[in-house]
């Protein structure tokens, strides 16, 4: 140990070898003086800012003459040293001198060292370059915005997949308060999608962050009720800057509500959808000689992506009689089914029967096991929409869509395609009419 260590070591006692191996371990640079501002300490933190090792450091008188300008090294030493007398730490920034001879822009957090009577004894100094201290600085105030006025949802999710942190955002998306999401499974909060989410989370801390960002559609159980949200998600793996082999402490999930847009793009596939079915439909049904088999193509077109079944129902004598129907329990063609012509025994109330009163769309949804059955539909209809078949201002009949289970209820843009494309069987049924008489 050289002379100026072993200086240290008796000044600072039994323990000597200890404080020094945590002075050397700090990540901040560090130095001590004395009353006299001779320095004292010096930490390898210190060396590799400014090159000056402790042998070189301690016992010198202050910096000037190797670490500092001499035009600043008045004003560097009066104000390191004024704090040894004042209460509390003090902040500066001092431009100090490399070995090599360059410059390096440092903040310094200083304060005074009081000795066992009390009396001023010293002061100590840690220091860092001012670019680090800034980036440490952005990287708090960025997480800091994030967790506070972030336009998009931030959750910290730790190994067991329990929010640790949430954001306002990202509580409101949620549908809670910030406090009350800490810790939860999220399966408290996500009633469908929870096993997409997870399965992303679970990869993430296995194989780290996915390259693109990926979209997840969710329902929320909301003290409203249930939501059905998609949200762009972007993941990424955190793991301990301070462990000698990557630890993960979790996951930052970032995310965005884009169910809006997304809900548009759909809809917008959708209406182009139709009415290239609709133009296909009046193409094929322009060369059908049979006007009937004109409304059976129509028809065709129109439950491709639409709905399961079809039939077509006219009005004869005041009762209604059916024509035409695709087949029930298997895919196929719309055709005229085995005893078509008889009238269909429709209780009072029937959709079908509203239909025609109300010369107007109607639809409904099953209530029982039994519901597709006492309407005279195939079993398995959970879903039907009726629309009125309307021609040169006469109620002609009643076209009815339906759908399984498995499918969602018609909505009122179905209930337009479907009076879209009632419209043009009403046309061929009349005409076939027409062509009858």
């Amino acid at each position: 140990m050289s002379a100026s260590r072993s200086e240290t070591a008796k000044a600072l006692g039994p323990g000597a070898d200890l404080l020094a191996a945590l002075l050397d371990g700090m990540d901040a640079a560090l130095c001590a003086f004395d009353a006299h501002g001779v320095i004292t300490h010096w930490n390898r933190e210190a060396e590799r800012i400014l090159g000056w090792s402790a042998e070189e450091a301690v016992g010198r008188s202050g910096f000037a003459g190797w670490a500092v300008r001499s035009a600043d090294a008045g004003d560097v030493h009066r104000r390191l040293m004024a704090v040894m007398d004042a209460p509390g730490r003090q902040v500066h920034e001092f431009a100090l001198v490399r070995k090599d001879g360059g410059r390096v822009l440092v903040r310094t957090q200083s304060a005074g060292v009081r000795g066992a009577d009390g009396a001023p004894a010293g002061v100590y100094c840690a220091f860092s370059e001012v670019h680090a201290q800034i980036d440490l600085e952005r990287s708090i105030a960025l997480s800091e915005a994030l967790f506070d006025d972030a336009s998009w949802g931030v959750v910290l999710v730790d190994v067991d997949l329990r929010p640790t942190v949430v954001n306002a955002h990202a509580a409101r998306a949620l549908g809670a308060s910030r406090t009350s999401l800490l810790g939860r499974p999220l399966g408290e909060l996500v009633v469908q999608g929870v096993e997409e989410l997870e399965g992303a989370l679970h990869h993430v801390l296995a194989e780290g962050a996915p390259r693109a960002l990926v979209e997840l559609w969710v329902t929320l159980r909301t003290p409203e009720g249930e939501r059905r949200r998609c949200w762009r998600s972007g993941f990424l793996r955190l793991a301990s800057p301070l462990a000698e082999e990557p630890v993960p402490l979790g996951i930052g999930w970032l995310f965005e509500d884009v169910t809006d847009a997304r809900l548009a793009e759909q809809e917008a596939d959708r209406l182009r959808f139709r009415t290239s079915q609709l133009h296909r439909a009046g193409n094929a049904a322009a060369e059908c000689e049979d006007p009937m088999e004109a409304a059976a193509v129509h028809l065709d077109f129109a439950l491709a992506g639409f709905a399961d079944h079809a039939l077509v129902d006219l009005v004869e004598g005041g009762r209604l009689v059916r024509a035409v129907a695709s087949p029930a329990g298997a895919p196929g063609p719309v055709a005229r089914p085995a005893g078509a012509g008889i009238p269909v025994r429709y209780a009072a109330g029937h959709p079908a029967l509203q239909a025609v009163d109300r010369s107007g769309s109607v639809r409904a949804s099953a209530s029982s096991k039994e519901w597709a059955v006492e309407r005279q539909w195939p079993r398995e209809a959970a879903h039907a929409l009726c629309a009125v078949l309307r021609s040169r201002g006469r109620t002609v009949g009643v076209v009815t869509f339906l759908r399984s289970g498995n499918r969602p209820a018609f909505e009122r843009p179905d209930a337009v395609y479907a009076e879209s494309v009632a419209a043009r069987v009403a046309a061929a049924v009349d005409l076939a009419g027409a062509a009858g008489g």
